[in-house]
């Protein structure tokens, strides 16, 4: 009998070191960024109920959402009150655009732990998500649980800004600064701040600083370009602007800026050279350039930035009728609600009833129909 003892003892122990082998295994996995084979071990391990939520993590670390949250799910069916892993499947609800089922999470988080100032901070971007005013309520009191909260001073600073309230503005900067100077999204709201209040001088030094810690951007150089303009600085306004041509080739506006500048500077050569540049683009449409581009861009299945360049060929000519089509066709790709695409072709049709275009936009209108009521009958 105390043989037998022992062997079910040994057995049971050999077992429990297999199974710890198998979840060191995956954990390594895991760490080492080996998701998938991770995903592998940890459902070879026997205790399902300990491995759900890392199985979870390895899902969205290779970008599969939807398992993600079905094991988030089943985790927190198993114990309700893990906080960490509520967590991790509330900010992930709010990341698949499901804000209601994130915003329950969420309370039911602060259920656990009302203090916890990233709870009323991650509610607030699922709120702001869904254009409820109230979300900045909860950037409030993430900061106020946490006045050295980054992410909510922000969120702040840039509704007071919106507001035009420009002291509270500087007031929540600067309370964002003393524990992170560098802090890139704050030093543009105070350089915005001060270039709507018409303070160019010091909206120019803190638009200095973002270039200096290697921000770039169209906005940027723009913003800066001008205030060095009303200091009378032209050379580093001219400079400026030439950045902003690199982001947008075509943009006539900062050519003819650039020839004013130069003007101001007696250089009349390379005046004469931005304004004949800016007339001539003026001129000549560039529809079709646009409009070869969209099709370059829905190619790559780029189709957002292929309905730009479509919109922007409409604009050069409102008489291009094959970039409203391929404007109405890109969005059919791009957009997933049937009722919006069924209503994108009916507005063309009746925007250009005698266009070639119409027999195939009326067929379309015919299959989206049949996609429809096949949907709503299954």
């Amino acid at each position: 009998m105390r043989i037998f003892f022992s062997l079910i003892i040994l057995f049971t122990l050999t077992k429990t070191e297999a199974q710890s082998s198998v979840l060191n295994r995956a954990d390594s996995l895991y760490i080492n960024g080996n998701y998938t084979k991770a995903i592998e071990a940890y459902k070879a391990y026997d205790n399902p109920l300990k491995v759900y939520n890392k199985i979870a993590k390895s899902y969205v670390a290779i970008g599969n959402y939807d398992l993600a949250l079905e094991n988030y799910k089943l985790s927190i069916e198993s114990d309700p009150k893990d906080a960490l892993t509520l967590y991790e499947y509330a900010k992930l609800l709010s990341k698949t655009k499901k804000f209601k089922e994130s915003i329950e999470v969420f309370n039911a988080l602060m259920n656990i732990d009302y203090r916890n100032p990233n709870y009323h901070y991650e509610m607030g971007l699922a709120l702001e998500r869904m254009k409820d005013s109230t979300a900045i309520n909860r950037f409030k009191s993430a900061y106020d649980l946490d006045k050295t909260h980054q992410k909510a001073i922000y969120k702040l600073a840039k509704d007071y800004l919106k507001r035009g309230r420009h002291s509270l503005v500087d007031k929540y900067t600067d309370i964002g600064f003393e524990t992170y100077k560098n802090n890139v999204e704050l030093i543009s709201l105070r350089a915005q701040s001060y270039y709507f209040r018409e303070y160019y001088t010091k909206a120019q030094q803190w638009f200095e600083k973002l270039i200096k810690l290697g921000e770039s951007s169209e906005f940027i150089h723009e913003k800066l370009s001008m205030c060095y303009a009303q200091n009378y600085e032209y050379e580093l306004a001219i400079e400026q602007r030439l950045k902003v041509l690199k982001y947008n080739p075509f943009d006539t506006n900062s050519m003819l800026v650039i020839g004013k500048y130069y003007e101001n500077l007696k250089d009349y050569t390379n005046a004469e050279k931005y304004i004949r540049q800016a007339l001539k683009l003026q001129d000549v449409p560039l529809d079709f350039e646009y409009q070869r581009l969209g099709v370059v861009l829905n190619r790559q299945d780029k189709h957002k930035e292929a309905i730009i360049a479509f919109e922007r060929s409409l604009k050069e000519n409102p008489e291009n009728l094959s970039s409203a089509f391929y404007i109405v066709t890109t969005k059919d790709k791009y957009y997933s609600d049937t009722d919006a695409k069924i209503k994108l072709y009916q507005n063309f049709i009746k925007s250009y009833p005698e266009s070639y275009y119409l027999r195939f936009a009326e067929q379309r209108i015919k299959e989206l129909k049949e996609e429809q009521f096949l949907k709503e009958k299954q």
